[in-house]
């Protein structure tokens, strides 16, 4: 694959996620929504990964700080605490010992919260790639 072809996979792949993650939203499936958002973000910095590491592919990290940095981006503290809180919502869906207690914490308000700080980063990053 080319570069551009490589970048246009992650972006094209996060760009359906975003709309799953809304649809998932839309049907009242808060916890899961949050989940996918997460992989929205963490597939656009792998985009970013490629753009700024010669076309490598990207390593098989779910860490969204982590990926951020080996992406060579530039964070501000608020942006690393968001990318770090929005990690957990990937952690937290997945295993049995948390998943109950995000379930609960998973109202409708705390998702939409939580979906439109996706949202604007989802932008930013983007923003980033172009």
């Amino acid at each position: 694959m080319t570069q551009e072809e490589h970048i246009k996979y992650w972006v094209e792949s996060s760009e359906h996620d975003l709309q799953t993650m809304d649809k998932l939203y839309s049907s009242g499936i808060y916890d899961w929504s949050l989940f996918i958002g997460h992989l929205v973000l963490e597939k656009l910095l792998k985009a970013l990964f490629v753009k700024n590491n010669a076309n490598k592919i990207p390593p098989k990290l779910h860490n969204l700080v982590r990926l951020a940095e080996i992406s060579k981006i530039e964070l501000d503290e608020n942006k690393r605490i968001l990318l770090d809180r929005i990690n957990d919502f990937n952690i937290e869906v997945r295993y049995p010992e948390y998943k109950n207690e995000f379930y609960k914490l998973c109202t409708k308000e705390f998702a939409e919260e939580n979906i439109n700080r996706i949202k604007e980063l989802n932008q930013w990053l983007k923003s980033r790639i172009k």
